[in-house]
C-alpha cells in the first residue's frame, strides 16, 4: 500500500445483528469478514457491546483465529472489555462511548473530563502491543486530551456531517465537514494518526476521503445494507473505488 492510499476498515456488526434476530448461526459474521478481505478491505472492525446485541465473544475468538488483515476491536472503557482485549491482543483497540439505550454510538468519547481515568485504562493495552484509538468528535479539546493520555490514533466521528447531509441541511453539513477537515489537520500536527467513520455512504465518503491526513475510514452499517441489493463484495468494491478516486 502506498503512503497516500486510504485504508478501508469494514465493520461487520450488523451481519451479527441479522443473525441474532433469529437466534441461529446465519448469516455468519466470519464469512462476511472473509468476503470483505477479498473485496479490498484493509481491516475488519467489530464492536463487542456490553449487552452483546450483535457481535458476541465467540465472534471475536473466530476473527482472531482466521483473519489475515488486522482486527479493530471496538469497546467501551470497562474492566470486562479491557480483560477481553488483553486476552486476545488485537491489532487495534478503539475506545468508544456506550449506552445501553442507544441504537448506535451517538457521539464521541468525553476524553477531557475523564483524562486521568482513561490514561490509566489504556496503558496496559498499549503495553500489550495494541494500537489504541479513541473515538471522538472533531473538537480540539478532545483531540488534545487524547494526545495527552497516550493514544496513538483518533477516529473522528463523522455522524453529524452524514446526518446533516442525509436531512438535506447542506449548510450544516458544510460546517461539520469544515470541522472534520480542520481537526484532521490539527490532530496530524500533534503526531496522531487520524481515522474517521460513522454513517458514511457513497454520497458522503469522498469529501472525507480527500483529507490527506486521514489514513483510514471505518464503514459498516451502510455497506451491510447495500449488500442486500448488490451483494457484499460489489458493495465494498464500490466504496473502495470511491475512496481511491477521491485520493488520486
Amino acid at each position: 500500500m502506498s503512503d497516500n492510499q486510504l485504508r478501508l476498515g469494514v465493520n461487520i456488526d450488523h451481519v451479527a445483528t441479522i443473525r441474532n434476530a433469529r437466534g441461529g448461526a446465519y448469516p455468519d459474521p466470519m464469512r462476511a469478514a472473509k468476503l470483505a478481505e477479498e473485496a479490498g478491505a484493509d481491516g475488519i472492525t467489530a464492536h463487542l457491546r456490553e449487552d452483546r446485541r450483535h457481535i458476541v465473544d465467540e465472534d471475536i475468538e473466530a476473527l482472531m483465529d482466521a483473519l489475515t488483515v488486522p482486527l479493530n476491536f471496538e469497546m467501551a472503557a470497562t474492566p470486562e472489555m479491557q480483560k477481553i482485549a488483553l486476552r486476545h491482543k488485537p491489532h487495534a483497540v478503539c475506545i468508544v462511548p456506550e449506552k445501553r439505550e442507544e441504537r448506535t454510538t451517538e457521539g464521541g468519547l468525553e476524553v477531557a473530563r475523564e483524562e486521568n481515568k482513561l490514561a490509566h485504562y489504556i496503558a496496559p493495552l498499549r503495553e500489550a502491543g495494541c494500537r489504541v484509538s479513541i473515538f471522538i468528535a472533531a473538537d480540539q479539546r478532545q483531540i488534545e486530551a487524547a494526545h495527552r493520555i497516550g493514544a496513538e490514533v483518533i477516529e473522528l466521528h463523522t455522524g453529524a456531517y452524514c446526518d446533516a447531509h442525509a436531512d438535506g441541511h447542506m449548510d450544516e453539513a458544510a460546517r461539520e465537514l469544515d470541522a472534520l477537515r480542520d481537526m484532521s489537520a490539527f490532530a496530524h500536527s500533534l503526531g496522531l494518526e487520524v481515522h474517521a467513520g460513522h454513517g458514511l455512504t457513497y454520497d458522503t465518503v469522498k469529501p472525507v476521503a480527500v483529507f490527506p491526513e486521514v489514513r483510514e475510514l471505518n464503514i459498516g452499517h451502510f455497506l451491510i445494507g447495500e449488500a442486500i441489493f448488490r451483494g457484499l463484495t460489489p458493495a465494498i468494491s464500490e466504496m473502495r473505488r470511491l475512496m481511491d478516486e477521491a485520493r488520486a
